[in-house]
């Protein structure tokens, strides 16, 4: 119990350090050049608290369950070496964990001329293939850097043959489709496969899994607008409510709080039943594990229904009316430094970049620490926010940035450690979380529309974009963690070389 409770504080202060900052920009911009109606604001405060309150819970509930369920499953299924059973399991998996995920049903609503079950059922098909191929190459220690440079290849070459407006939608579903719910569950289910291996590249190979799902929901997008042609690219956002009193305040959550509870319950469902199948058959794990990985599971449901709740209703508002007030100024290029420190902010606010910081610094025993990776993630989420404002400003294609971003992502892959490629890749699906689908989202829509700009083609694609810079900013720390390594290599060889004459005299010293 003492455990749990310290555990509890720590993960408190983690949590306000990372919505403090996003809560006192919104408040600053809403008491100065960006008003915004009271009750408006009285959402986006009720949604921070149920944030707060939300993530708290969920990052405990992570630490005591899913990590350990993952990775239990996956040392498990390797450890039968039976190809056709690890292939056939994760293929099982990532079908049903990704039809699960709350992020892929609004994706579906936003894509025009597909039918929602179409689209839900190819992306799913696209996960769990891209799974299999993922947990495969762990086992034969193929090199990532290889596969990522033909997936990406073959997806930038379909680029040029589909519509445009599948473009922005295609690539947002990358990042959308590896949510919240399902990556602490598949990072943990690597690090338990990486973990049987006994050979020097074992840890570099223990990430990389998330990477290689997000590949998965672009080229199915892709390949589906070879079949569905739309006819309208126009899409409208939602009308923002205006609430008159504290009764119809409290109502407009009570009435999504079913929904989120509702909608968590069958995204956590195919994960636990998985993983008692999986018990059921080993037996490994004893009776106090189990204990804790239920309150784990429990705590996990509750953090991400309240979470969940308040981004959508609290945030999801505020963020368009944001948007759309600060592109009616004279001066509306200002929302492209806004969106940088918002971004810079609000990429701490992802329940699983928490899980994948404190992941890979204990990977790396400390060596990656979890606040370099936070700075990382921070400078290359606000560079890509701001180029998603230049896009809503000026309607420049989404291609001119993601074609030159995602070659030099991968050039910088033949030059870094294993390690960082495999991370950068992983923290591209999951910095691009339910914090920028719902709030940058909408920042970017209202800002849209108030510039009479096309939401589907200009508004869409912040999420790829914010996606793809984490990709450079990572490596680029590897490629200085790989100077430092060099340079200490180097001056610890040289205080090692002891002069002739000293080992002459210390031979005499000894023979005498």
């Amino acid at each position: 119990m003492f455990a749990i409770n310290s555990k509890f504080k720590e993960k408190l202060t983690e949590t306000l350090k990372a919505v403090v900052p996003i809560l006192a920009i919104v408040l600053i911009l809403c008491f100065s050049i960006a008003p915004i109606p009271p009750s408006i604001l009285m959402s986006f405060l009720i949604g921070a608290g149920l944030l707060i309150i939300g993530m708290l819970l969920f990052n405990v509930g992570v630490e005591l369950s899913m990590t350990p369920m993952g990775e239990k499953a996956g040392s498990i299924i390797t450890k039968s070496k039976k190809v056709l059973i690890i292939v056939a399991i994760s293929f099982i998996m990532g079908f049903i964990i990704t039809i699960s995920e709350p992020d892929l049903q609004v994706l579906a609503a936003q894509v025009p001329s597909v039918p929602d079950l179409t689209l839900i059922f190819a992306v799913a098909f696209g996960v769990a293939i891209f799974l299999v191929l993922a947990i495969l190459r762990m086992l034969v220690g193929v090199s990532l850097s290889y596969i990522l440079v033909v997936l990406y290849t073959i997806i930038f070459t379909l680029v040029f043959f589909v519509p445009r407006d599948f473009l922005s939608v295609a690539f947002d579903s990358g990042g959308v489709t590896t949510g919240p719910m399902t990556v602490p569950f598949i990072m943990a289910f690597g690090i338990g496969i990486s973990a049987i291996r006994s050979d020097r590249r074992a840890s570099d190979d223990s990430f990389g899994l998330v990477s290689m799902c997000s590949v998965g929901p672009i080229l199915a997008v892709l390949i589906l607008g070879f079949i569905y042609k739309p006819e309208s690219t126009e899409q409208v956002s939602e009308a923002i409510p205006i609430i008159d009193n504290t009764v119809d305040l409290w109502k407009a959550f009570a009435v999504e709080f079913p929904h989120y509870f509702k909608e968590m319950a069958l995204s956590l469902l195919p994960i636990v039943v998985f993983f008692t199948l999986f018990q059921l058959v080993s037996r490994e794990i004893n009776r106090h594990s189990l204990i804790k990985i239920t309150v784990g599971i429990v705590y996990t449901y509750i953090g991400l229904a309240l979470f969940l709740t308040g981004v959508n209703v609290g945030f999801m508002s505020a963020g368009n009316y944001l948007g759309q007030t600060i592109a009616e100024l004279s001066y509306s290029w200002i929302i492209v430094p806004i969106g940088m420190v918002i971004g810079y902010f609000i990429v701490l606010a992802e329940p699983a970049v928490f899980v994948l910081t404190k992941q890979v610094e204990e990977m790396t025993s400390g060596a990656i620490s979890a606040r370099a990776m936070g700075l990382s993630l921070s400078i290359g989420v606000s560079v890509s926010v701001g180029l998603a404002m230049i896009r809503v400003l000026t309607g420049i294609s989404i291609l001119w940035f993601l074609i030159p971003g995602y070659l030099l992502a991968l050039s910088i892959t033949f030059f870094v450690p294993k390690l960082f490629t495999a991370i950068a890749f992983d923290s591209g699906g999951v910095a691009s979380g339910p914090m920028t689908a719902t709030f940058l989202l909408s920042f970017a829509m209202g800002a849209c529309e108030s510039l009479g700009g096309n939401i589907i083609t200009d508004a869409f694609g912040i999420v790829s974009m914010v996606a793809m810079t984490p990709l450079i900013t990572i490596q680029i720390m590897g490629l200085i963690y790989k100077f430092k390594e060099k340079k200490l290599h180097k001056s610890a060889a040289v205080e090692n070389i002891v002069p002739a004459n000293e080992i002459y005299e210390d031979i005499e010293i000894i023979e005498l």
